[in-house]
């Protein structure tokens, strides 16, 4: 079988392009390459709940754990452990290592200005736009926004010709997901569907595939008092292939007295959301029409030509992912902006 090509990113705080070590990578190829095609039976059984259930297991909790002492499986897996809350000799499974929390408000700092959208994750980030006049469009690449919403969901008119960014959180990343925004929740929840993978073959093979797999979509009302004031703000956590549940975990001070995200509940900026359990995953946040401007920086990286990366828009053009932290800032409420620069969306 030949190699599959490289898959590139820009890391944010050096400008580096960084070369991604892609877990399984060939088996992957296999999987969308060849057996979807000559053995669909047996390829969705691969991405079934069931599926993805028994090699979580296998993986994370499989009787015995890791044998290794536990900083020789973080510095394996690149993850620094010294940010964790917990001490070394905690993390003696390879579930506790993926469900790790860290220290987020000293090492993960944020701009607490309202106008400022921040990351709600650790991850590898791609934007885009669905508004055919602005430079960053994408039509339908990763998704489409019904399917995504779920087909009988009344919500999808509302973010249509809006900016939208992908998140795609690797095995490596801190997996808790954080608030974008400021607001009020004003619906939460779920679209059945698969557990397909997350590496970037598996979109070349499938077409939107973030919206065939399970996922828990939340709408924020932002424009309420003490909201972020950017429109309605979707954000979607998708499931991946090993991952077991999404687990909605929301608290205001570190991860204190934690609860159910529901409807009516006035959520902030930054503070834990919710919990994957485990794998790989993405997190896609949609926003409504003219209302924020992605980062100067983010735009800038995701136009770049010097960057090998698997996704392309339907011209060709590389579609380049930034490697960005928890927190830190990834777009800015329209209005707060007068750098005709940052008009990136119009």
């Amino acid at each position: 079988m030949i190699a599959p090509i490289p898959h590139q990113y820009v890391d944010r705080a050096s400008g580096r392009i960084v070369t991604e070590k892609l877990i399984a990578d060939r088996a992957v190829a296999f999987l969308y390459n060849r057996l979807r095609e000559s053995a669909p039976t047996l390829f969705r059984a691969l991405t079934s709940a069931r599926m993805s259930s028994l090699l979580a297991f296998s993986h994370y909790d499989r009787p015995g754990g890791h044998r290794r002492p536990a900083e020789q499986v973080f510095a394996r897996l690149g993850i620094d452990w010294q940010e964790c809350l917990q001490p070394p000799g905690y993390y003696s499974t390879m579930r506790r290592i993926f469900e790790r929390q860290i220290r987020y408000w000293e090492l993960r700092p944020m701009d607490e200005d309202p106008a400022v959208i921040v990351s709600p994750a650790d991850a590898r980030l791609l934007i885009g736009s669905f508004a055919e006049s602005s430079a960053l469009f994408i039509k339908d690449k990763f998704f489409d926004i019904k399917e995504l919403l779920g087909s009988d969901s009344l919500w999808p008119s509302h973010f249509h010709g809006g900016d939208f960014a992908v998140c795609r959180l690797t095995p490596d990343k801190y997996h808790y997901n954080h608030l974008p925004v400021s607001g009020r929740v004003t619906a939460i929840y779920e679209v059945d569907g698969c557990y397909h993978s997350c590496n970037p073959l598996a979109f070349i093979a499938v077409a939107s595939l973030y919206s065939k797999n399970r996922r828990v979509v939340t709408v924020i009302d932002t424009d309420v008092e003490g909201g972020s004031r950017v429109g309605l703000v979707a954000m979607v956590e998708i499931v991946a292939l090993m991952i077991g549940d999404i687990v909605q975990a929301y608290s205001r001070e570190g991860y204190v007295d934690p609860q159910p995200v529901r409807p009516g509940l006035m959520v902030r900026k930054g503070c834990p959301k919710s919990l994957y359990r485990p794998g790989s995953s993405t997190d896609v946040l949609l926003f409504q029409p003219g209302r924020i401007n992605f980062a100067p920086d983010l735009v800038v990286n995701s136009r770049r030509h010097d960057v090998t990366s698997r996704f392309a828009s339907d011209s060709g053009r590389p579609l380049v992912e930034t490697d960005i932290r928890l927190r830190s800032p990834l777009a800015w409420r329209r209005e707060k902006l007068a750098n005709p620069l940052l008009e990136n969306n119009r």
